[in-house]
């Protein structure tokens, strides 16, 4: 299936591992000039020349912070610069601290969103003017299965990443007549440093070993294990596409079947 997107410019948030890594592949399979940011000079290089060698296709790796707002601005300017303005973004990030819903401070509060809510924000605000001129867009906010079910421990990570879902859910109605479309994946249980993160905090938690504990996750799993990152990376590429025109304001859970509820 022909997506649409070749050619394109997409910019991927956090992208030198994990499910930004993925998207970023994926997005380059398909023909999109991607480029691709992290803290890390020497990862996010690492990640450009490995998707390059697998794609043939150029991935342009820029050192930035999200959550200095310079930085995000200098990511921006220098894809624009390089490629023209972004037609496609995927926002990403890895997730606050976990810990009891008492346990955390105003300032615990204010960097949680400032970690996951802001820099998210601040870059679709620094896309979408080129997005309504252009008279099309695509917007994927990479969020986690804790909008739809909190999870104890990760009360920092579902209401700030509920907030963005709330946030992207109102643009969406605003920039629809645009060509423009807003949506949301939710990952569940995926093979990921951050998801190992949580594994090793409920182990010390739980008094187990980390093996028992993400043996517990997986049972939760109708299927019976975590996910691939590039089985989430699937259905980001689709939702950038042009296939997916009539597509937005969605929250998708991609988990295994692992959530309990109905919509």
């Amino acid at each position: 299936m022909d997506l649409g997107i070749r050619g394109k410019v997409a910019i991927v948030a956090a992208a030198s591992a994990g499910l930004g890594k993925a998207a970023a592949l994926r997005l380059a399979l398909e023909g999109a000039q991607v480029a691709i940011c992290s803290r890390n000079k020497e990862r996010v290089q690492r990640t450009a020349d490995e998707i390059a060698q697998m794609t043939g296709v150029f991935v342009l790796p820029i050192v930035a912070d999200l959550t200095q707002p310079e930085a995000l601005s200098h990511f921006i300017n220098e894809t624009t610069q390089h490629f023209g303005p972004p037609l496609i973004l995927v926002t990403n990030g890895g997730g606050p601290p976990a810990g009891s819903p008492l346990s955390f401070t105003d300032a615990d509060w204010q960097a949680a969103f400032n970690q996951v809510f802001f820099p998210s924000v601040r870059l679709i605000r620094s896309v979408i003017s080129g997005m309504q001129k252009a008279g099309w867009g695509r917007i994927l906010n990479i969020t986690s299965i804790t909008v739809k079910q909190p999870l104890d421990h990760l009360v920092l990570s579902s209401a700030t990443r509920a907030a963005l879902v709330a946030y992207s859910k109102t643009l969406s109605n605003e920039v629809a007549p645009c060509g423009i479309t807003v949506n949301n994946v939710c990952p569940g249980p995926f093979e990921t440093e951050r998801v190992r993160y949580m594994m090793r905090e409920a182990a010390a938690r739980e008094n187990i070993m980390e093996e028992e504990a993400a043996a517990r996750w997986a049972i939760q799993t109708p299927i019976g294990r975590s996910g691939q990152p590039e089985e989430l990376a699937d259905l980001i590429a689709f939702l950038c596409s042009d296939r997916a025109r009539f597509i937005t304001g969605t929250t998708i859970q991609v988990d295994g079947g692992a959530t309990q509820f109905l919509l």
